[in-house]
């Protein structure tokens, strides 16, 4: 039986959503930074902002973009689990969590490529998403925006 689990608010974009989970995974790999900070996903256009020390060069984004790009291909299948707050404690940070989040939690598993907490829905193969492209970035305060696009293969 599957866990029961908070009601979540919005319905996303399946392909976007897990390319987000992507994009996530690849800022932590490359730049040892934490996942975004703040995040606008939707259907056509979708935002990222990270605590990040610098503006990306244009190496770099072309690089995440071919990272990011390489994932999809590999049509890695996308799965999840559950757990309580306490198996995860530790291993996720649970300060995430909305108030009053419920004790089961689902991880999801991108391949064995990036792994996270989250109640949306997502594509089942990353095959299924489509060419990611970042379509601008933008460096202010510490913060930088990764500004993000899907066309279909």
């Amino acid at each position: 039986m599957e866990p029961q689990l908070n009601e979540h608010n919005k319905r996303e974009f399946p392909p976007m959503h897990t390319a987000e989970h992507i994009l996530n995974g690849t800022m932590v790999k490359m730049f040892g930074c934490g996942r975004h900070v703040s995040a606008h996903v939707e259907r056509t256009k979708s935002k990222l902002d990270y605590d990040f020390p610098r503006p990306l060069t244009d190496e770099e984004t072309r690089t995440i973009e071919a990272r990011v790009n390489d994932v999809i291909a590999a049509d890695m299948p996308v799965t999840a689990e559950y757990a309580t707050q306490a198996e995860v404690a530790g291993r996720f940070p649970l300060e995430r969590l909305p108030e009053g989040a419920s004790d089961a939690v689902r991880i999801v598993h991108v391949g064995d490529y990036d792994e996270c907490l989250c109640a949306g829905d997502h594509v089942g193969h990353t095959g299924e998403i489509g060419t990611f492209r970042i379509s601008s970035t933008r460096y202010q305060d510490g913060r930088l925006r990764i500004v993000f696009r899907l066309s279909e293969n």
